[in-house]
């Protein structure tokens, strides 16, 4: 009898080995393309950013490295918090996905959605952001990019943001910060 259930165990068992292992080739998949999207959202970002500020070519020349966020999302109603998923580049190149969050508290209220570029003035500061060791307080660090705003603006411990509204409407009064985590490709 054992034998036979053996038997009758067997088919049922790679069927469902079959299924987990198409499955996870599919989520796989799903991730490259995230990826690949989330690419070409950071180019068109780059390329918004440029068209804000021509200027802003030289920080993307001189950086050791940047991350652009191309879509980071934020709301609130008292307490608020933001997210977003971005690529970091070194050399020019992508070097891994970089995933933003924050949280805050105080006078809030809406919705909005921006980009952001973080620039890193040399390999301590790059490296720092690696090592999931960075952690900013955008509200008094972060740049808004409009025609001429890069021209003067200079490095705060190796980091440099700018962000870009691209809509909604955010009333805020608040203390928050945000955190940063890497994954190398």
């Amino acid at each position: 009898m054992n034998s036979v259930l053996k038997l009758s165990l067997t088919p049922k068992l790679l069927l469902s080995l079959t299924l987990i292992v198409s499955l996870s080739f599919t989520a796989v998949a799903q991730s490259k393309e995230k990826v690949e999207r989330l690419k070409v959202d950071s180019q068109e970002a780059k390329a918004e950013f440029l068209k804000a500020d021509w200027k802003m070519e030289k920080h993307f020349a001189e950086a050791y490295g940047y991350v652009i966020f191309p879509n980071v999302g934020k709301g609130a109603v008292g307490i608020g918090g933001a997210s977003g998923n971005g690529v970091a580049y070194q050399g020019g190149a992508a070097i891994g996905m970089a995933k933003l969050t924050q949280v805050s508290i105080g006078f809030q209220w809406g919705g909005q959605a921006y980009r952001e570029i973080i620039f890193f003035q040399n390999k301590e500061a790059m490296n720092r952001f690696k090592e999931n060791n960075v952690e900013l307080s955008a509200q008094a660090s972060a740049v808004a990019a409009t025609a001429g705003a890069s021209a003067d603006v200079d490095y705060s411990d190796g980091v440099l943001i700018f962000t870009m509204q691209k809509g909604g409407l955010m009333y805020e009064a608040s203390v928050g910060g945000q955190k940063f985590k890497f994954d190398a490709f």
